[in-house]
């Protein structure tokens, strides 16, 4: 009986140590999918300010910031962004891009929410990236991207 209790014992206690890592490396993995989200969206504003600068307004699309397939770039295939991310999948994200009165808006939520990402993303025009911890997309009226952890921060 003892022996049994032992051998139940050993195994819980290797089990657990890698349960622990398994969670460790998805939350790992979730937050460098969010990270590139981050960077993409950062991306699409610096190409947006370029597209507006020699075509005289923003991009409504991806695929016109994206390559073009003659080589060319023009108002339609700006060749501004890989075409990976002119698809409007990249890393884990599905990304969105759509002309809005003012200039533009881009939005950013998880391929797998809660396995590729636990937050979505919205930029516009401002060029400042608000967060949305959950599967509803952040919109313009969302917190921006930093904020819970500057005020974090401030208590400490």
């Amino acid at each position: 009986m003892r022996g049994r209790f032992f051998l139940i014992l050993a195994f819980l206690a290797t089990a657990f140590p890698i349960r622990v890592s398994n969670r460790n490396e998805n939350r790992s993995r979730t937050y460098a999918f969010e990270t590139a989200a981050l960077k993409a969206i950062q991306t699409l504003n610096t190409a947006q300010v370029q597209y507006n600068s020699a075509f005289g307004h923003f991009a409504t699309s991806l695929t016109e910031l994206g390559p073009s397939d003659g080589g060319t770039s023009h108002a339609s295939a700006a060749d501004l962004i890989s075409g990976h991310l002119a698809s409007g999948e990249k890393l884990g994200y599905k990304y969105t891009l759509t002309g809005t009165p003012g200039g533009y808006a881009i939005t950013a939520v998880p391929s797998a929410f809660g396995l590729t990402g636990s937050r979505t993303f919205f930029s516009d025009q401002s060029l400042v990236i608000r967060e949305n911890y959950g599967q509803e997309p952040a919109t313009a009226h969302s917190r921006e991207v930093g904020t819970a952890a500057s005020k974090r921060s401030q208590r400490w």
